[in-house]
C-alpha cells in the first residue's frame, strides 16, 4: 500500500513538473515574441526620431528660406520703386540735356542763318565786281579783304577817297547788326619798312587798321564798341612773296564781321555747365 501511495506521489509531482515546464517553454516562447517585438518597435522609434530631426532641420531650412524670399521679395520691392524713380528722373534729365543741346544747335543755326543773310547783304550793298575785293565765309565769320592798292598809297596809312565809299558801303551793313562786331586787320608783304613815322611792318599794318576803324568810327557811325583794330605785318600771307605780284596780293585789309564771340560763348559755356550738373 505505501508503495503504491508513493509511486501516485512521485507520478504526480513528474505531471505537476512536466505542466510547468510546458508552462515555462510558453513564456519563454512569448517573452521572445515580446522582446523582438520590442527590438522591432525601438528600431522604429529610433528611424522616426531620426526623421524627424531631418524633418525639423529641413522644416527649418525651408522656414529660413522663405523668410529669405520673403525678404528678398521686400528689396526687390523697394529696389524696383527706386529703380522706377531713378529711371524717371533719368528721363527727365535726358529731356532737359536735349532741350539744351536743341538750344545751342537752334543758336548756331541761327549765328549761321545770320551769317548768311550777312553775307547776301554786303554782296548787295557793296557790289564785288571788282576782282580787288573778296568776300567769304570762314567758320562762321564772314571776311572781306580789300586789296591794298584801294585803301592806301604805297608806304602810307592815310585812306583813299576810294577806300571811304567801300568803308561807307561796309558800315551799312555793320550798323545794322548792333550784335556784331567788326575787326579791321592790317596785311603788309615781307619788304621791310622803316622811316621817321613807321618802325617796321607791325607799325605799317596796326596803323592802317587804326586809319580804318576811325574813319568807321568818326565818319560813318560804327558804335566804337564794335570795333576792333588789329596788325599782322606780313606774317598771314596769301601767297609766297616772290615776286611783285604775288607781294600785291598779301598787302591788303581784311575785314572779319562776326557775332560777338564773349556773348556767343558766354551762352555755350553757360548751357554746358547746366548739361555739366545734370
Amino acid at each position: 500500500m505505501k508503495k503504491v501511495i508513493l509511486g501516485l506521489s512521485i507520478l504526480a509531482i513528474t505531471l505537476s513538473s512536466c505542466g510547468s515546464q510546458k508552462k515555462i517553454a510558453a513564456l519563454e516562447s512569448k517573452n521572445k515574441e515580446i522582446q523582438d517585438l520590442l527590438n522591432t518597435c525601438t528600431i522604429k522609434l529610433n528611424t522616426c526620431l531620426t526623421e524627424k530631426e531631418s524633418l525639423k532641420s529641413h522644416a527649418d531650412l525651408l522656414k529660413e528660406t522663405n523668410d529669405k524670399l520673403l525678404n528678398n521679395m521686400g528689396n526687390l520691392t523697394t529696389l524696383s520703386s527706386k529703380g522706377a524713380e531713378n529711371l524717371e528722373k533719368s528721363l527727365e534729365s535726358m529731356k532737359e540735356k536735349d532741350l539744351r543741346i536743341s538750344r545751342l544747335q537752334d543758336a548756331v543755326s541761327k549765328k549761321d542763318s545770320v551769317t548768311l543773310a550777312l553775307v547776301t547783304s554786303l554782296k548787295r550793298e557793296v557790289g564785288f565786281n571788282d576782282p580787288d575785293i573778296e568776300v567769304n565765309v570762314e567758320k562762321g565769320v564772314v571776311f572781306i579783304s580789300i586789296a591794298d592798292k584801294l585803301l592806301f598809297k604805297s608806304g602810307s596809312y592815310v585812306v583813299s577817297d576810294r577806300a571811304k565809299e567801300i568803308l561807307a558801303k561796309v558800315a551799312k551793313v555793320v550798323n545794322s547788326k548792333p550784335d556784331f562786331e567788326c575787326m579791321v586787320e592790317g596785311h603788309t608783304d615781307n619788304v621791310p619798312i622803316k622811316n621817321a613815322m613807321m618802325e617796321d611792318n607791325w607799325d605799317l599794318s596796326v596803323k592802317r587798321a587804326t586809319s580804318i576803324t576811325r574813319i568807321l568810327q568818326n565818319d560813318l557811325g560804327v558804335k566804337p564798341e564794335q570795333l576792333i583794330a588789329a596788325g599782322r605785318s606780313s606774317y598771314v600771307p596769301l601767297v609766297s612773296n616772290d615776286t611783285p605780284e604775288n607781294r600785291q596780293k598779301n598787302r591788303r585789309t581784311r575785314i572779319i564781321i562776326m557775332p560777338r564771340i564773349d556773348q556767343f560763348y558766354d551762352m555755350i559755356e553757360k548751357e554746358m555747365k547746366i548739361l555739366a550738373k545734370s
